[in-house]
């Protein structure tokens, strides 16, 4: 899998950025710092003039490649879930079984992220990191609508769709498919952010036991819901 994963360009939306910063070092020393950076501060905190002064170029030459922070944040977070979305499919490729099938992008959603050698420029422990502390800072903003129907989220939303269609292949009349996914991949967000800050509300302690308790979550609703009907 990883041959096959090294081979691969992450695609992300051209519109979230002016110039790729993929097609140019400067471009690379941009991303790459700004995780780094993110991590270190927060978005909130984070600023172009910041980064600037990190890799020792204008202001102005970041804004080449990103219009501004937010459409920065988008590009990172839609990389990670590009990211994962390869990594599910080659995972379950070929995998019969539907319940096997969710166990496994269970375990893609919530495996304690390694460095991949493959993207030397983009730190993937941090921007998991990242990912669990900001990805709702991406869209829950007023312009999130218009975003949306630009595609920005497209990505997220079609990993959504691949759980919701292997949660149909385990019970393909089970009324709340989509709602189960999104809810599998949030879920496996929140409850990192609960082990790392609130210990005190979550049963979850490291990442095995998250993927433990989503897997349970699933196989429970849709044998309850079967016993139901």
């Amino acid at each position: 899998m990883d041959r096959l994963l090294s081979t691969i360009k992450i695609q992300v939306n051209e519109n979230l950025y002016n110039k790729d910063p993929e097609t140019s070092e400067l471009g690379k020393k941009i991303i790459e710092n700004s995780i780094k950076l993110i991590h270190e501060i927060g978005v909130e905190a984070f600023t172009f003039k910041k980064l600037g002064k990190e890799i020792q170029s204008n202001e102005s030459s970041i804004y080449r490649y990103f219009e501004n922070k937010h459409k920065l944040l988008l590009y990172l977070t839609s990389w990670y879930w590009s990211w994962i979305e390869y990594q599910l499919v080659f995972s379950t490729f070929n995998v019969n079984s539907p319940t096997e099938k969710i166990e496994k992008s269970i375990e893609i959603l919530t495996q304690t992220i390694s460095q991949d050698s493959n993207y030397g420029h983009i730190n993937e422990v941090l921007l998991n990191q990242i990912i669990i502390n900001e990805f709702s800072k991406s869209y829950l903003t007023k312009e999130v609508d218009s975003e949306n129907k630009e595609g920005y989220f497209s990505v997220f939303k079609r990993l959504v769709k691949r759980l919701e269609e292997i949660i149909l292949e385990i019970d393909n009349s089970y009324p709340y498919p989509l709602s189960l996914a999104s809810t599998v991949i949030e879920g496996a967000l929140y409850q990192s952010f609960l082990k790392d800050h609130f210990t005190s509300i979550t049963d979850c302690d490291s990442s095995h036991k998250i993927k433990e308790f989503l897997i349970h979550l699933v196989n429970t609703t849709l044998k309850n819901s079967k016993n139901v009907r």
